[in-house]
């Protein structure tokens, strides 16, 4: 099977400090989340949206995050701590995947979680495809209430991940993947 460089076995997380400008402009932007929400979606309940964070409100966000993290953890070392505070301020695009499930429909909520992290998933497939390099992260930042409302999520919605976009400060090496020959087994006849 012949490979094109950007196929998505050539896809590999750049970490988000290895990510700065340019990121994609406004329009390349919506062009790349309307490939994002191209995922299966029981029901046509589209449980998420996205929020966009750029600019200052990722310097206002890491020190949210420095504060709270310093609260929450008072063992957190100097670097950690350094890392929560920077871990907006790379990648000048940063899209946060919100999940805001239908409470009692018929479609479990387990399926619209699965939905949404297929909608993370397609947006680094399509950051990939776009030339980008993207990364989705989680961590402290995305399970802390106070973080999450000075991101903008409302009380009952979830963070499904942060998804850093920008351009390449360097390109991370291929890890070792697993043989999907040995993953696979046959179901009884």
């Amino acid at each position: 099977m012949m490979i094109s460089k950007l196929s998505l076995i050539s896809r590999i997380s750049t970490p988000c400090k290895h990510l700065g400008t340019p990121g994609p402009d406004r329009h390349s932007l919506l062009l790349l989340l309307a490939e994002a929400v191209h995922v299966p979606d029981h029901g046509r309940l589209r449980p998420w949206r996205f929020i966009l964070i750029e600019g200052d409100a990722r310097t206002r966000i890491g020190e949210i995050l420095f504060r709270r993290v310093q609260e929450a953890v008072p063992e957190a070392s100097a670097i950690r701590l350094e890392k929560e505070r920077t871990r907006f301020s790379f990648a000048p695009c940063i899209v946060a995947v919100v999940l805001n499930p239908v409470k009692g429909h018929k479609v479990p909520e387990i399926e619209q979680v699965l939905s949404a992290g297929a909608v993370c998933m397609n947006l680094l497939h399509a950051a990939h495809q776009a030339g980008f390099g993207a990364q989705w992260l989680t961590g402290f930042a995305a399970y802390d209430r106070e973080v999450l409302a000075a991101v903008g999520l409302e009380a009952d919605e979830q963070l499904i991940g942060y998804i850093h976009i920008g351009t390449r400060t360097e390109s991370p090496g291929e890890r070792e993947r697993p043989d999907p020959a040995t993953l696979l087994t046959v179901a009884p006849p």
